[in-house]
């Protein structure tokens, strides 16, 4: 059973004020956020917090972090004034208006100009899409109560460009044994993460980080990833992120941060996208020779190149002077990690895996169900060819500002034009509205998850704050003595204390 879980940063848009401050609303959002859950929330706990040390072995100084590496530190100025930060026992708590601790074990924050769902930790990749789409369901009953309460309306989007250079991300988390080389798992991950937007991404009018030339791509994040390795999220962005925090028994485990996913409105996209790495993983921790044989002699140019392939078919140089296309070195990496599936949800995801990569190779478009770039492309195909003329036979040219808009349409939690698609029964769907439902309001009984999460519902009067591997306890009628429970194992669901107040 291995931990994981999907953080998503929002797009945010007030349709009646385009210029309005994306951080003031987005902080206006966790307030409602908060609101719409009631009592059943509590504060962040930055105790755990620890987003300058480097999986390669050493720290980086605070005076050279960049401010979005600074993540133990929030700030906020909602009115040209500076938020007042206390400490306690030797980090920083934010204010309660940039977080919301949820009953079903997840985070609802302000990072930096965004809302972010940071879902609780799940053990397999179909319980990774429910409580990620528990996320979007989340997020628009918060918009919902913004509306309410602000008389004015956001947008949300679940993508990853802004369209005038910006990005910002979904990332996912894995946790990875300690005893694993970190080098050998940076070396052997790369070809698949640089490989499997193939059938993980999203789709994107316009090539380049500004969009400035015309086209359509796989992936929305592509552009933007510029280093092999490194702890940046914002800055040169790396295709395997550095940053060693685990939130977990430290002689353990890693915690591998993955930001070069796109964010996925289909199911069997965020679900290969776990259930694929999850198994690369495995392969990697069993010291799989095989996994040598894919390494790329150039990932970051590589990156780009499968990115622009509608084809499929372009052959990427391997370090060992032979060449393979993208599709084939995931039929690779899918015969090596057969022999990892220990179990029906795994096998499960090789069955996907395998049928998903056959209707690539085949026909394209025969997997615009599963695959969200294709369905796009599919979409954004027709829109073209009604405006074909015989000035311009093949319709509307990518550059055309309706396609640009139909991309952000694509994304709107709600309404947008892949979840219209979804209703009309357009999309193959891995988790059911009524797990969806469910998970809305409950946390993953399989993971410390459950803990956190059951705390918070059932006993916000004692919980000060609560982190992915603390919960701070104020159980003393003055407010003047804290106690810290630490869940550093993330498989241990079951804690006396917590148990115990919990049914009290």
């Amino acid at each position: 059973m291995r931990v994981v879980g999907i953080e998503t940063e929002y797009g945010i848009v007030d349709p009646d004020e385009p210029r309005a401050n994306p951080i003031l609303m987005s902080s206006r959002l966790v307030q409602a956020c908060r609101s719409w859950a009631g009592d059943r929330t509590a504060r962040w706990d930055y105790g755990g917090e620890d987003p300058l040390q480097d999986q390669r072995g050493f720290r980086r100084s605070r005076a050279q972090a960049t401010p979005e590496l600074l993540t133990d530190a929030p700030e906020f100025d909602e009115s040209a004034g500076e938020v007042t930060l206390r400490r306690r026992r030797g980090s920083w708590e934010d204010p309660a208006h940039l977080n919301a601790v949820l009953a079903n074990g997840a985070r609802f924050y302000v990072d930096h100009a965004h809302p972010e769902y940071s879902g609780p930790e799940v053990t397999s990749a179909h319980d990774a899409v429910v409580w990620d789409r528990a996320g979007d369901a989340i997020a628009l009953a918060a918009a919902q109560r913004y509306a309410e309460h602000e008389g004015s309306q956001v947008h949300l989007y679940k993508n990853n460009v802004d369209g005038k250079g910006a990005s910002y991300g979904t990332h996912e988390n894995f946790l990875v044994r300690r005893s694993t080389s970190f080098d050998d798992l940076a070396r052997r991950l790369t070809p698949h993460l640089v490989t499997r937007q193939v059938f993980a991404g999203a789709g994107r009018v316009g090539l380049g980080q500004f969009g400035e030339a015309a086209g359509f791509q796989l992936s929305q994040r592509a552009d933007y990833m510029e280093a092999e390795v490194g702890l940046e999220t914002t800055l040169r962005r790396p295709i395997v992120n550095t940053r060693d925090e685990p939130h977990a028994t430290r002689d353990r485990y890693r915690r591998l941060h993955v930001i070069i996913g796109d964010a996925n409105t289909f199911d069997v996209a965020t679900y290969l996208k776990i259930g694929t790495t999850s198994l690369v993983l495995a392969a990697i921790e069993a010291d799989d020779e095989r996994l040598d044989t894919l390494a790329l002699a150039a990932p970051v140019e590589a990156v780009q190149t499968v990115s622009r392939d509608l084809t499929l078919r372009e052959r990427l140089a391997l370090a060992d002077g032979d060449t393979a296309s993208a599709l084939e070195v995931q039929r690779a990496l899918l015969e090596i990690c057969r022999s990892y599936a220990t179990d029906a949800g795994e096998a499960a995801v090789i069955a996907r895996w395998e049928g998903v990569l056959e209707r690539l190779a085949t026909d394209v478009f025969s997997a615009a169900r599963e695959v969200e770039w294709v369905a796009k492309l599919q979409l954004m195909g027709r829109m073209r060819a009604r405006h074909a003329s015989p000035e311009a036979p093949d319709g509307l040219p990518w550059h055309d500002a309706r396609l640009a808009a139909m991309d952000l349409q694509w994304s709107r939690l709600g309404d947008g034009l892949a979840t219209r698609l979804a209703a009309a029964g357009q999309v193959e769907r891995i988790a059911s509205d009524e797990e969806v439902a469910a998970a809305v309001a409950t946390a993953p009984q399989d993971t410390r998850a459950r803990l956190r999460g059951g705390i918070v519902a059932a006993r916000p009067d004692v919980v000060d704050a609560a982190g992915w591997s603390t919960v701070v306890l104020d159980r003393e009628t003055d407010h003047g003595h804290l106690e810290v429970v630490h869940l550093d194992e993330p498989l241990a669901a079951r804690h006396p204390l917590l148990d115990a107040l919990m049914a009290g």
